[in-house]
């Protein structure tokens, strides 16, 4: 199954703390949607741009992306 990189971009002097915020209530969406994250977490472009992000299986995009409406999205590649 194809995995999505679904990003939220966070800019300015707090993005530091408004990605780590978002994160939080990222995981506890998945859980209470019993929706499947494959992996999540937070990429420092620079001290002001930060990204929290999250993988999914493709054929959960419509209904995460409706409901969180990220920034953007990418093919997410695993190594073998």
């Amino acid at each position: 199954m194809e995995k999505i990189k679904l990003i939220w971009d966070f800019r300015g002097p707090a993005c530091s703390h408004t990605a780590t915020h978002f994160k939080t209530h990222l995981i506890e969406f998945f859980e209470s949607e019993k929706l499947e994250l494959i992996l999540s977490g937070i990429e420092v472009v620079n001290e002001f741009h930060h990204y929290t992000y999250a993988v999914i299986d493709k054929k959960n995009l419509e209904g995460i992306k409706s409901s969180l409406k990220p920034n953007r999205g990418q093919f997410f590649e695993t190594s073998k």
